[in-house]
């Protein structure tokens, strides 16, 4: 989400120039042209929030947090940028920070989706599973065509034994996408795990005809 700011903030097109190319993978290059654009926007919350993102996907994930801050320093209640900095600092499984982190995006924003879906997936990492499916029946509840909070809530049931309830979410995920090969995948190893072998096998082949290169599938 892109804060607007004419004095401190980049044209509109500067960032969505900056978005697409992080979108389409070039993260080198997407931090090399905000550091750029960083010289004329000193004051820019998006310019770091975008350099924060970029460092976090090239692994650099101390540069990451440190951008993540700046922004922070700056607006105090830029609530993409705590969610952001949650996603590093659960990569770097600092879980208990990650939390916080997100705790703080959805205080300052109540309908923040993502941050509850994210924390669900820190609390799922620390196998706190039934408050993982809280904080991701929260966001569905802001947006109940949320996949991946189902696909998630899914694991979740699935790591409790809850396969019943698992095949029930993941197929939710799959009403809202049906091209989502890992629910698909999921899915057949409920399946497979309830005894039903031949939907099992049929779930996993629509999982490797959305992805070639399931392994996992196959």
């Amino acid at each position: 989400m892109l804060q607007s700011n004419k004095s401190k903030e980049p044209s509109e097109d500067h960032l969505k120039n900056l978005i697409n190319l992080h979108t389409k993978g070039f993260y080198q290059k997407t931090k090399a042209e905000g550091l750029k654009l960083l010289r004329d926007f000193p004051n820019s919350i998006n310019l770091y929030n975008i350099i924060g993102t970029a460092n976090k996907d090239l692994g650099n994930l101390d540069e990451s947090i440190e951008a993540y801050n700046k922004a922070l320093l700056i607006n105090p209640n830029y609530a993409d940028a705590y969610n952001n900095m949650g996603i590093t600092l659960q990569q770097q499984g600092k879980l208990d920070e990650a939390i916080e982190s997100y705790k703080k995006a959805f205080s300052i924003n109540s309908n923040y989706d993502q941050a509850y879906c994210n924390m669900g997936i820190a609390l799922q990492m620390q196998g706190k599973l039934e408050e993982s499916i809280e904080a991701y029946n929260k966001a569905l509840l802001i947006n109940p065509n949320y996949a991946q909070a189902y696909y998630n809530m899914g694991i979740s049931f699935k790591a409790q034994g809850k396969l019943d309830k698992a095949i029930k979410s993941f197929n939710r995920a799959l009403l809202i996408n049906p091209n989502y090969a890992q629910a698909h995948n999921n899915m057949g190893f409920a399946l497979q795990k309830q005894g039903k072998l031949k939907e099992a096998i049929e779930s996993y082949e629509k999982a490797f005809s959305l992805k070639t290169d399931y392994v996992e599938a196959y």
